[in-house]
């Protein structure tokens, strides 16, 4: 039996009058299929004839009399007919039948097992189709199948589906970005032609200007979420024919995207089903969509997964290495929708309340201390809003961080800022005090701290994160004697000499600073040796005299 969060069913809606599914779908109804011919060709049999056009003309009848005989009817049609017209209607039949009423899914599952046929085999191998709509809602089907009835998923079906679902998000978000820079592309073009017509626009000062890119991206956006299908209508020339045969094969994946996140939205209702996702890497997939610039629809939809992965304490408790809150925090800054707003809040809520580890709690804290949230917060309070939960939601995590900020140390500070990435010149990094006392606190945890300093060294091009990283190793060093030695196993050393050569003047500037420390820590250390020798030697010579 299925494990199911309650949840209410606006928060999935299935049925969106604006997914290019369902205007399709609405489309296929109006359609009729001659059976008889595929009698005649002897393609399905009579009693599957009589069937399926029976259920043409009097659905609700001839199903509540002969159920059995429809679902291995629409069985049988799905696994053996192969035109794309015929398919499609098929599906809409079957999704029409399992929407007016979730008991036929059972239905489905129960003469499946008497007939000792395989439910789930037919649909899967319909998302292997070339037809967007045959593929999107077979995996819809298959989702109904998988969290409405009393049976799951088999494990290994699962983990397919579920990878299937991973990288359709993930190419359909890839296609939507690859529009944009076809816009962007397109934008230049047209402000080159704009400037050689009529020259550059001048404003009321005299001032010479030019539509905004930005600006030009937002109106298209606008555009895509009105009509998700709509090319863009121009004239090609020879150079423009592969942009456009390229943006003819993107649009039709990105028209989905919204009903492969409603799959998904399903499926991780089900407990059974969220770890299967993490194990397909699935929340690094959602974040990584959700850190590029994707319509508030579907933030929405791929933080409500997020949402419901944090109802599981040990997800919970994991999830920020994903760098959820930083991704989120950034998104509750932008945003402007409420229902984004009230699914941010939620997720931040539960990784506070789920953990059944405080710590891990007081960690996530102290991360959206660090992440700007409460400053977010409290613009928030100023705001009116008619969903009394995000009133609540605000309350709370007000309540909790101002306390996790009473609490906070500046070494549980500086160690949330790193674990982060989002290093900024805050004052813990150029208070003496504070690497006199905690300098030696990076090498807690196997050098964790001071594994991911190198670690954004060597992997960030953000100007500001390699300037603060390059200056915290140097004083590591300089106030930690063993220090050189570690940063050099750790492959530091040679990073931080590479940024000797950056572009931006700050970033070199603190690597110089970090290497004039690096050398300094030697000059002194070898400094301490050798006073140390002479002392010996002058305590062994005092020694000897003695003894003459």
């Amino acid at each position: 039996m299925t494990t199911a969060l309650y949840l209410p069913e606006e928060n999935i809606d299935m049925i969106a009058a604006t997914s290019v599914l369902q205007q399709q779908a609405a489309d296929i109804r109006t359609k009729t299929i001659n059976w008889a011919s595929y009698m005649q060709s002897q393609m399905i049999s009579e009693e599957d004839y009589r069937a399926i056009s029976a259920l043409d003309k009097s659905r609700a009848a001839f199903l509540a009399q002969n159920s059995s005989q429809v679902v291995k009817t629409l069985l049988n049609l799905v696994s053996h007919l192969s035109k794309d017209s015929t398919i499609q209607y098929i599906l809409v039949l079957l999704d029409d039948l399992l929407q007016e009423d979730r008991s036929r899914v059972d239905l489905f599952h129960d003469t499946a097992g008497k007939l000792k046929q395989c439910i789930w085999g037919p649909f899967l191998n319909l998302l292997n189709r070339q037809d967007g709509f045959i593929v999107n809602m077979a995996s819809r089907i298959l989702a109904k199948f998988a969290c409405w009835g009393h049976e799951t998923m088999p494990k290994s079906d699962l983990n397919f589906y579920l990878q299937f679902l991973k990288d359709q998000l993930a190419s359909n978000s890839t296609s939507y970005l690859q529009e944009m820079a076809l816009l962007a592309k397109r934008t230049q073009t047209i402000l080159v032609h704009t400037h050689g017509l009529h020259g550059n626009s001048k404003d009321h000062h005299g001032n010479q200007y030019s539509p905004s890119l930005a600006q030009l991206q937002h109106q298209h956006e606008q555009e895509l979420v009105v009509s998700a299908n709509e090319s863009y209508r121009q004239v090609p020339n020879s150079s423009e024919q592969a942009h456009q045969q390229e943006s003819k094969c993107a649009i039709p994946n990105n028209e989905y995207i919204q009903s492969v996140a409603r799959c998904l939205q399903m499926m991780l209702r089900v407990d059974e089903y969220r770890f299967a996702f993490v194990g397909v890497d699935g929340i690094s997939t959602l974040i990584r969509i959700l850190s590029t610039r994707v319509n508030f629809q579907v933030q929405y939809q791929l933080i409500f997964c997020l949402w419901v992965l944090t109802f599981n304490p040990l997800l919970a408790a994991k999830m920020n290495k994903f760098s959820v809150i930083p991704i989120l925090a950034d998104i509750l800054s932008d945003c402007a929708k409420e229902k984004v707003t009230r699914i941010i809040l939620a997720v931040f809520r539960n990784l506070i309340e789920k953990p059944e580890d405080s710590s891990v709690a007081k960690d996530h804290c102290i991360a959206m201390v660090q992440c700007k949230v409460l400053k977010q917060l409290s613009i928030l309070e100023q705001r009116r809003f008619d969903d009394e939960d995000i009133t609540a939601d605000v309350e709370y995590l007000s309540e909790k961080l101002q306390n996790s900020v009473q609490d906070l140390s500046s070494f549980d500070e500086y160690a949330t800022e790193v674990r982060s990435g989002r290093l900024e010149w805050s004052p813990v990094h150029k208070s003496a005090k504070f690497w006199r006392e905690n300098a030696q606190r990076l090498n807690e945890k196997n050098y964790e701290l001071l594994r991911i300093l190198v670690h954004l060294l060597e992997t960030s091009k953000d100007a500001i994160i390699l300037s603060v990283a390059c200056f915290d190793i140097g004083e590591y060093v300089r106030h930690y004697p063993r220090g050189k030695h570690v940063l050099e196993q750790l492959g530091g050393k040679q990073i931080v000499m590479q940024h000797l050569g950056h572009e931006d003047p700050n970033v070199r500037y603190e690597a110089l600073l970090a290497v004039q420390k690096l050398m300094v820590h030697n000059w002194e250390y070898l400094g301490k040796q050798l006073e140390k020798e002479n002392e010996n030697q002058k305590q062994g010579a005092a020694v000897i005299t003695g003894k003459a």
